[in-house]
């Protein structure tokens, strides 16, 4: 028999609506789950977008308000897509309510937010996911099989990438996202700390870097009203722009490996390339988002001229076998957040983390403040373990 467990959603923009539909579906790919989620309440500021939220996908009722969610006792599990700035005050409300917690990264302003979130998670005895979702790939997942079965030997460094236009338009809009204040850091948060979580989900601690950043289109126009994703807002009055356009940082593991990282979200030409390629002693291994489902794969004895194959990852790798019934047939985006629905109430049946955790949004955060200081001072800095 199949639990019921009341789910609720904080913030309905279009990462809400992932989060919503990502429920709706999950049984449909894991229909074995101990756990069917009940779409209980929503909230959303923005006055008739949680109505238009609940006649879409039958949440029992809508607010304004999550602190209605968190005294909701049908409520036992939140996700939490609202603006970065709320991220602690309504991830650590929820935990003191006893829910479990599905949070967007990058969890706060930094690191001191997202270990409170942490904490007050681990305090409740509650369960905590965070939305990295480029990681539930399979191809990332049987990258990372190959580089920890030393696959192309050892490791010695590696680049990721994570390059988009969504703020390339000089007319778009001057929200949340670009405000110290409520949207912390820019580019780091939003890209950069997918980036940092992947580098480390395939190879391991980062232990010491030095970043540069910058701001490329320093003014933009201020929203006549309410805003959603990327909007446009020709002819307002202008403000600027306090966080980073761009990012690059050299890397290194604690492995002894070295990396690169680089992030923009004005880069003109650029629709979501994020990837990565990590090279070894005996071979090599290449991602890219936009051919998700595909590895390039150079391994063997002839190190020089050593060919690339490209791979189709398929059934038995990650939880492609869920989604298609054979390899080449094709995932999406979507998936990635289903996979990660899943880990989430299967974590929370099971009393323990499978998946991106509360404990990886702390890591992912320490190595964005030790790149904000560095951008700072110009110098090589030591990424603080967290405790």
């Amino acid at each position: 028999m199949v639990d019921t467990l009341g789910v609720a959603v904080v913030g309905f923009g279009w990462m809400g609506r992932v989060h919503t539909q990502a429920y709706a579906r999950v049984l449909h790919h894991y229909p074995h789950l101990a756990l069917r989620p009940e779409l209980v309440s929503v909230a959303e500021e923005v006055p008739g977008r949680a109505e238009e939220a609940a006649a879409q996908f039958g949440f029992a009722s809508t607010t304004r308000d999550w602190r209605e969610v968190a005294a909701d006792p049908r409520v036992q599990a939140v996700s939490v897509t609202a603006p970065n700035f709320l991220h602690r005050e309504i991830g650590v409300a929820m935990a003191e309510a006893g829910k479990h917690l599905w949070i967007e990264k990058p969890v706060g302003l930094g690191t001191e937010d997202a270990r409170a979130v942490a904490d007050a998670v681990a305090a409740a005895g509650a369960q905590g996911a965070v939305g990295f979702n480029y990681r539930n790939a399979p191809a990332v997942e049987a990258a990372r099989d190959l580089i920890a079965s030393g696959g192309i030997g050892r490791i010695t460094h590696a680049r990721i990438r994570l390059f988009s236009d969504y703020a390339a338009h000089p007319e778009g809009a001057l929200t949340w996202r670009y405000e110290r204040a409520r949207g912390g850091s820019g580019v780091l948060g939003d890209l950069a700390s997918h980036g940092v979580d992947l580098a480390r989900f395939l190879l391991g601690d980062i232990t010491a870097l030095t970043a540069d950043t910058a701001i490329f289109l320093s003014e933009r126009a201020r929203p006549a009203g309410a805003t959603a994703g990327h909007s446009r807002a020709a002819g307002g009055e202008l403000g600027p722009v306090e966080n980073e356009d761009y990012v690059n940082c050299l890397l290194r593991f604690a492995s002894g490996a070295r990396g690169v990282l680089e992030a923009c979200r004005v880069s003109v030409g650029e629709q979501n390339n994020y990837g990565f390629e990590v090279h070894g002693t005996e071979g090599a291994v290449f991602w890219d988002f936009r051919r998700m489902n595909e590895l390039g794969v150079g391994r063997g004895a002839a190190y020089q001229d050593q060919p690339v194959s490209t791979v189709y990852v398929g059934p038995g790798q990650g939880e492609f076998g869920a989604f298609q019934p054979g390899a080449a047939n094709a995932m999406g985006y979507d998936d990635l957040k289903v996979i990660e629905a899943y880990r989430f109430l299967r974590s929370v049946a099971e009393g323990v983390p499978h998946g991106a955790t509360l404990a990886d949004a702390v890591h992912s955060a320490a190595v964005l403040d030790a790149m904000a200081r560095s951008a700072g001072n110009g110098a090589w800095v030591t990424v603080d373990a967290p405790a």
